[in-house]
């Protein structure tokens, strides 16, 4: 009895006493691996911290579909919000390569996301006329690909 009270002290999943049962081992392994699998849930997971209106969130950079530069700020995008980071394009870049791709001087996207890239026809000034643009899954707006970027963009696509 003693030894079972320091177990759980420990924070230990099960105990077990000699003679051990087979069907309790069966019993106390499938514990394990339940807290195991829980243990290795989110937090696991390289995250962006992002301070956000006065609290500070962390966004998985699995769930991460692109980033934008805008005036001073990056847009961070999910499938479910947007959020504002102080950062830089070119910081981003460095410290991700090889899961998103750069698609404009503007545009990193996640590699996972890219649906597909199609004729376009941008209205954005600077960029007004026919180009080629990018769909993501699990948004619907299009990012547009400069002309400079458009042969990566297309290798990354025919790679997967």
């Amino acid at each position: 009895p003693g030894h079972a009270v320091t177990a759980f002290e420990l924070d230990a999943v099960d105990y077990l006493t000699k003679p051990v049962r087979i069907e309790r081992l069966r019993q106390a392994l499938v514990k394990a691996e339940r807290f195991l699998r829980e243990r290795e849930a989110p937090a696991d997971e390289p995250v962006l911290v992002i301070q956000d209106r006065g609290r500070t969130e962390r966004v998985p950079f699995a769930e991460i579909l692109y980033f934008k530069a805008e005036l001073k700020y990056v847009t961070v995008r999910t499938a479910a919000r947007s959020y504002i980071l102080d950062g830089s394009l070119a910081e981003l870049e460095a410290r991700l390569t090889g899961q998103f791709l750069r698609i404009h001087r503007n545009a990193l996207v996640a590699r996972r996301a890219v649906r597909s890239l199609e004729k376009h026809y941008s209205t954005e000034p600077g960029e007004e006329g026919e180009g080629w643009a990018i769909r993501l899954t699990g948004v619907q707006e299009v990012l547009a690909v400069s002309r400079r970027q458009l042969a990566a963009v297309r290798e990354a696509i025919a790679s997967g």
